[in-house]
């Protein structure tokens, strides 16, 4: 099975990289970042710090990017996605945000 990744920027900085896995998903952030005196965490419930974030589903934060109801229907039209695959719709439609992260393929 071939699993996809997903480069995460805040503020227009590359912040770490979000990955499907064998046994769901992973998050790291880059150790740039981290370094960095204006690195902010991609979101409250994932704080910054250098070891690695794993869940077994993709991660509320990241899930609740993706569109909902009639944007969400647009979505699955035009990049022909299923809506059950969350990490396809996350790639395809998260790339400009309302928020200050954006969600691009490597």
């Amino acid at each position: 099975m071939s699993y996809r990744t997903a480069d995460i920027y805040v503020n227009e900085s590359k912040a770490g990289v979000l990955e499907e896995t064998e046994s769901g998903y992973k998050f790291q952030y880059d150790n740039e970042y981290l370094a960095s005196e204006e690195a902010d965490p991609v979101s409250l419930m994932i704080p910054l710090r250098e070891e690695p974030y794993e869940s077994q589903v993709l991660f509320p934060f990241f899930d609740g990017l993706i569109p909902e109801g009639w944007l969400l229907d647009v979505v699955e039209d035009t990049w022909k996605v299923n809506p059950k695959d969350r990490m396809g719709l996350l790639l395809v439609s998260c790339r400009d945000t309302i928020g200050n992260v954006s969600v691009r393929e490597p």
